[in-house]
């Protein structure tokens, strides 16, 4: 058949004639060799393997700038102004690389795989090698709720917990990794989870192929959206947290939804070519001619795996199931996915959970709730309400904000200019818009809008990178028809023409030839890669906490008696919720500005108040570390001259007393008679 590989021997089936041409001349396509040709091949084989070239290089370059980073003394610009100007050629070289790979239809697909993981060890594995210890406060947060599984051997209410308790209504990322924490035989979930962000990012690379590969067999485009995602994904929600879990189930729900639920891949062949459908998925001739009992057993098995998707959607995170049921309901307004049972299976499970285990929780949380509802205005302004001070945070915010804000309209870019995929990528718009309401709903805790952003960049991420490339093949359709010409030009004339032809496959990919805009697509990828670590890591300044930080504050642990309070300015610090069973918190810059400037005022007096109800043999505690004033700075709440004096005002009270000090911090105790 034209356009496919010819066979090196015949086959049974196959008359001798074609047998004789297929001999007599291999297709362009095929690498193996000639009876008497061993020497040709070699060379063949070798420019065969070329994108290994820029690919080991990149990562020579990486491991060599990880190498000689120092990250002992990080400024506002995070890491960016730490790491070392080899990694920056290596993402260079790296991007390139990829770029004139997945360019060429000769190269297979394990290739551009092979640049995406490369990109994703460049990411996400350079911070887990460079800082010794884990980053972000909300990591070690969830290490601890995971502790506190360990240790209470069970699910316990608000009466004993208090705000955490909303963990144990949503258990099933925490349960799950007490089971591996017992597996793995390790301590705590410390002792992996720095290596969380590369393990959950690389986990999404499967339901997004899947989800792609639904709408078109273009390899370029596949493979230029998952990168773009990778780089556009900078809003870190890929730390160890249920989130990232979620965010994976979520995609492999749309996937399966994609792939098994359109009405047009109903007993046909699919968008990609082949049958899609539930229809097609069980063998004929089960149940009479026609194998309708193929049918419903192949319905059956993947209305399972959806409801156990959804399942573990739901037990393990509050927003992702709330997003899911949006998406579902875009998708089921439409002709092509008018299923409703994914939509409603979604629906009853999540409601299911919400009236039973998690019942406790949204009754309390519910009027704040209602009261969020439409205000989009501060939903939206929560997730930039605190302003970073100083050059470098304000670059690294603007960075991320560019990086988002481009990926964007290059989405809208691609969607006016691909006509194609507008209407038969219909449903990945959806998957790009189907967030945004969400706005309406909450503020998140501040987040909502990188929430938004996060759920919205699959879709986006397509129709961006249609819009870097030329005209895109949707269908399998159309690849063939170009692979049909391919085999007619290969069929033409015999002879010294036959030759000519045949060179191509053993020689390397000439480059593009240069004309207006041929490099302004590698260009704007190359600067999208690059952006991406000020818009990930711009702010390690407040997310790494040095072992030194860590022992301070574990010291307070080993020590703190049952019902004791450690009272510091923000929970920016390792193990801030440690044995949060025992003991309580307090951050005085999470109150109103009015008792903060009291605090300010006179430090000592008004803190030795506030820390005056513990109860002995309980003990009071205030804590001051350098995680906690990068924040502090960085955000604009409290400056380094004022936190200074709040130090300087406790140190000289007469009502503290000094426990523990180093370069990272100090812990002071209030003393009985205060």
């Amino acid at each position: 058949m034209p356009g496919q590989q010819v066979p090196d021997t015949p086959r049974a089936d196959e008359p001798p004639a074609h047998d004789s041409r297929t001999r007599e001349e291999p297709t362009p396509h095929t690498t193996r060799e000639p009876a008497t040709g061993a020497p040709a091949t070699r060379p063949a084989r070798a420019l065969a393997a070329w994108p290994a070239v820029p690919l080991l290089a990149a990562l020579a370059l990486w491991g060599y700038a990880v190498r000689h980073t120092d990250v002992s003394a990080l400024d506002d610009y995070g890491l960016v102004g730490a790491l070392h100007p080899t990694f920056w050629v290596g993402l260079a070289v790296l991007t390139a690389g990829f770029w004139f790979t997945v360019r060429d239809p000769r190269r297979r697909s394990r290739w551009p795989l092979a640049h995406v993981l490369g990109l994703l060890v460049m990411e996400r594995a350079t911070q887990a090698l460079l800082y010794p210890t884990p980053l972000y406060a909300w990591a070690w947060k969830h290490d601890a709720v995971v502790d506190h599984l360990l240790t209470s051997g069970g699910l316990q209410d608000a009466d004993r917990l208090g705000d955490m308790a909303v963990y144990d209504q949503w258990p099933g990322f925490f349960a799950a990794q007490a089971a591996l924490v017992r597996l793995l035989g390790v301590d705590n979930a410390a002792m992996y989870m720095a290596w969380w962000p590369l393990v959950s990012s690389v986990l999404l690379l499967l339901p997004l192929l899947l989800i792609y590969r639904t709408f078109t067999t273009d390899r370029r485009l596949i493979w230029t959206a998952v990168w773009l995602f990778c780089v556009a994904n900078w809003v870190g929600q890929d730390y160890f947290s249920p989130q990232s879990v979620a965010f994976a189930l979520h995609l492999g729900v749309l996937a399966v939804v994609l792939r098994r639920y359109s009405s047009r891949t109903s007993g046909s062949s699919g968008p990609s070519g082949s049958s899609a459908s539930s229809g097609s998925d069980g063998p004929k001739g089960l149940d009479g001619p026609d194998g309708r009992g193929g049918v419903r057993q192949g319905q059956a098995v993947w209305a399972v795996l959806l409801s156990l998707l959804v399942v573990a959607v739901v037990v393990s995170h509050q927003l992702t199931p709330g997003m899911l049921v949006v998406t579902l309901l875009a998708l089921a307004l439409t002709r092509r996915h008018r299923d409703w049972l994914p939509l409603v299976t979604t629906v009853v499970i999540f409601l299911a959970w919400c009236l039973t285990a998690a019942l406790p929780f949204l009754s309390a949380a519910m009027p704040d709730m209602i009261r969020s509802v439409g205000d989009v205005g501060a939903n939206v302004e929560t997730g930039y309400g605190t302003t970073p001070t100083g050059a470098g945070a304000v670059a690294m915010s603007w960075a991320a904000r560019l990086l988002s804000g481009s990926v964007l309209l290059l989405a809208l870019a691609g969607v006016l200019r691909q006509r194609v995929l507008r209407r038969r990528a219909f449903p990945l718009l959806l998957l790009a818009a189907a967030p945004l309401p969400m706005f309406v709903a909450s503020s998140y805790g501040s987040e909502m809008i990188f929430r938004v952003l996060m759920f919205m960049l699959p879709g986006a991420a397509f129709f961006a990178a249609a819009a870097l490339l030329p005209r895109v093949r949707a269908s399998a359709a159309e690849a063939a028809d170009a692979a049909d010409a391919a085999a007619r030009n290969a069929e033409r004339p015999s002879g010294p023409s036959r030759r000519r032809f045949a060179l191509p496959s053993f020689s390397p990919p000439s480059p593009p030839r240069l004309r207006y805009g041929a490099w302004l697509a590698p260009l704007v990828l190359l600067a999208g890669t690059l952006a991406f670590v000020p818009s990930y890591s711009g702010k390690d300044r407040i997310n790494y906490f040095p072992p030194r930080e860590v022992a301070l504050v574990q010291r307070l642990f080993d020590q703190a008696p049952d019902g004791s309070l450690v009272v510091a300015a923000n929970r920016n610090y390792p193990l801030a919720y440690e044995q949060y069973w025992r003991v309580d918190h307090y951050w005085f810059l999470d109150d109103d500005r009015r008792h903060v400037d009291e605090i300010v005022r006179d430090p000592a007096g008004v803190l030795a108040r506030d820390m005056a109800a513990v109860d002995a043999p309980a003990r009071a505690y205030f804590l001051l570390t350098q995680g906690q004033t990068a924040n502090s700075e960085m955000n604009g709440q409290l400056n380094e001259a004022q936190l200074r004096h709040v130090r300087e005002s406790v140190a000289g009270s007469p009502r503290f007393e000094r426990v523990a000090e180093n370069s990272a911090g100090v812990l002071y105790v209030l003393k009985p008679a205060s």
